[in-house]
């Protein structure tokens, strides 16, 4: 089965939010756990998470992607914003207990300075600090595009954080096509030799989710710029060798594009007919 589908807001409640994804032709979606830019979190009624339960049962929707927020940086060198992260991640781990299988996807973070061996060194203390062995959620590390300092620029760099927390089975990575091609990754050209790469470096059964946005800018520009599908330099012929990549295709593919509810079902239309 194809699992397609893009970021819902959670705003209306949890089982609007699987009703909205239906009504798109998504058959799986990502939520912020919290407001994108800020500390607030969307209040967990048990009894709604249980009708989405249901609701996504009954309709084949296969799984959801919670985001963290993006004021997040476990690997910051200032106490108080690592202490915010260790709270805010631990909050929503633990509430996302009532949705077993929704993996945590996790932005890793930037080093502001510090250098990339301090900044890895706190991410992974901060991450085996709010995991523990039986939690039900994996934690998904995001390939970034490699602005300024961030971390996740490579796979190298990702390798190191998988290497280092305690919970081995309960972490993963997503990556993210407008990043890792905008972090160098030509998967434009040579989409095999990447995930080669990948799995000589990091290992594709760590792999669990993939974002899928086209990219306004050059690859290795590190500018992190999505564009709807097909309108950027990836091209439309990238996203068909994408989806339909023997790696790839049986993985959760999530759309971040710049649209609104009606371009994300024509998007999502879209790479149904190309998925073969």
């Amino acid at each position: 089965m194809f699992k397609i589908g893009c970021h819902l807001s959670v705003s209306k409640g949890f089982e609007a939010m699987g009703i909205e994804a239906l009504s798109i032709g998504a058959n799986y979606f990502q939520f912020f756990t919290r407001n994108p830019r800020g500390s607030k979190a969307k209040e967990m009624d048990p009894e709604d998470v249980l009708r989405l339960s249901k609701l996504m049962e009954e309709n084949n929707i296969s799984g959801a992607l919670a985001h963290a927020p993006y004021t997040l940086n476990p690997a910051s060198k200032d106490e108080k914003v690592r202490q915010f992260a260790e709270e805010v991640m631990r909050d929503d781990l633990q509430r996302l207990e009532l949705m077993p299988g929704t993996f945590y996807n996790l932005h890793p973070g930037s080093h502001v300075g510090q250098g990339v061996d301090e900044g890895i060194r706190l991410v992974i203390g901060l991450l085996d600090k709010v995991m523990w062995k039986d939690q039900k959620t994996i934690v998904l590390l995001e390939a970034m595009a490699g602005k300024g300092t961030e971390l996740g620029r490579s796979f190298e760099e990702l390798k190191r954080i998988l290497d280092g927390v305690e919970q081995k089975d309960r972490i993963g990575i997503c990556i993210d096509s407008c990043h890792i091609s905008d972090a160098g990754y030509d998967i434009v050209n040579d989409l095999d030799g990447v995930l080669e790469e990948f799995d000589r470096i990091i290992g594709l059964k760590w792999l669990r989710a993939v974002h899928i946005n086209d990219s306004i800018n050059e690859i290795g520009s590190g500018k992190d710029r999505h564009a709807k599908i097909g309108e950027g330099t990836l091209g439309l012929d990238t996203f068909e060798r994408l989806i339909n990549h023997p790696s790839l295709r049986d993985l959760p593919f999530v759309l971040e594009t710049p649209n609104d509810t009606e371009g994300y079902k024509k998007e999502i239309e879209l790479l149904k007919s190309l998925y073969k």
